[in-house]
């Protein structure tokens, strides 16, 4: 799988951590983080990530700032890509299972290296379900269009 990972300055440690823990899972990452010791805009990073992932050049992507908050709302703004804010692995789960997330989005300054490892395999490892789930993903696509659901 293609994943894209990026980080703003508050996310750049945990990126680079899970961009190596993907490659060895056998993963190809496409990676944008900034240099140690530069400040950088979340949603630039975000917005790098979103395209890739609503282009079809990644899979998926994963985003980590220093809530996951701003993250999660830029990227949200791109067609296509829906992200996810999650904090355990079973918002991480339920982000795919019940709403294919395509994008995950992470708290830099909230979780540790392991917790951090943990939520994204469980993210990567869970499959949507598809049914009921997938009429209300339809609906967010409606309203990405501009149209009103139901």
């Amino acid at each position: 799988m293609k994943i894209a990972v990026s980080a703003d300055h508050r996310g750049r440690v945990f990126a680079e951590q899970i961009g190596q823990m993907l490659e060895q899972l056998g993963h190809e990452v496409l990676q944008w983080a900034p240099p140690e010791g530069e400040s950088c805009d979340y949603p630039d990073k975000a917005a790098i990530v979103g395209r890739a992932v609503a282009g079809g050049d990644a899979d998926c992507g994963v985003l980590v700032c220093g809530t996951g908050i701003g993250m999660s709302i830029a990227a949200n703004k791109i067609r296509g890509v829906r992200a996810a804010l999650v904090h355990d692995e079973l918002t991480a789960g339920l982000a795919k299972s019940h709403n294919n997330a395509n994008v995950l989005c992470l708290s830099g300054d909230l979780l540790g290296e392991r917790k951090v490892s943990a939520i994204v395999e469980k993210w990567l490892n869970t499959e949507f379900e598809g049914g009921r789930h997938q009429r209300r993903i339809d609906k967010i696509a409606e309203i990405e269009r501009g149209e009103l659901p139901g």
